[in-house]
């Protein structure tokens, strides 16, 4: 229960973009959480101590919010790849149909507000949950797999959330909205997935 709680966190911290792929810079900030904080079961013990997802201006909710979308499309795609178990399979095709879908939102919204949208980029622990959803055995993949969607689940939802409250654009202000009950729809349908 407690690597639930801490592996919510890391997701916290991940999810924050819904978009596109690669990785970056930004690896650097969670190398030493995950050289610090990562067991053998590939969750990482120091999400708990992580910061609270919000954006505070369009274009960090954008990165954000695509990098939160990228997270889910390649994780999905990656545990597609190993599991056996039908409802898991159930719901990574979902992720990545959603996930899709979201990022297109985003980018129309973004030209409704003439933005011009970076190509997403992975967290550093974006990538690490990533590299442990890959690693993992065939046995425990499903385990791995469905407690980061938890944990970037719960961060996609605070960040969509903040920003359709308080963002400084009116088009992605709407659209985050529009993004909250498909998440919080998301969150409800890991409650059939395996648990830890």
């Amino acid at each position: 229960m407690a690597r639930i709680g801490l592996l919510t966190g890391c997701a916290l911290l991940l999810l924050p973009a819904c978009q596109g792929g690669g990785n970056s810079a930004a690896a650097n900030d969670g190398a030493a959480m995950n050289a610090a904080g990562q067991n053998a079961a590939g969750t990482n013990d120091m999400a708990a101590a992580t910061p609270a997802l919000q954006a505070t201006s369009a274009s960090d909710y954008l990165a954000k919010a695509g990098a939160g979308d990228l997270f889910e499309i390649q994780s999905s795609q990656a545990v597609l790849e190993k599991t056996k178990n039908a409802k898991v399979r159930d719901f990574a095709t979902m992720m990545v149909k959603a996930h899709q879908q979201s990022t297109a939102k985003l980018k129309a919204a973004a030209g409704e507000a003439k933005l011009t949208v970076k190509p997403p980029v992975l967290t550093s622990d974006q990538q690490a949950m990533l590299d442990a959803i890959k690693s993992a055995p065939a046995d425990g993949v499903d385990m791995v797999y469905a407690a980061h969607q938890r944990t970037a689940h719960e961060a996609a939802l605070q960040l969509h959330r903040s920003y359709a409250a308080d963002g400084d654009m009116a088009p992605l202000r709407r659209a985050a909205g529009e993004i909250v009950p498909v998440v919080e729809s998301h969150i409800q349908h890991l409650a059939d997935l395996p648990q830890q």
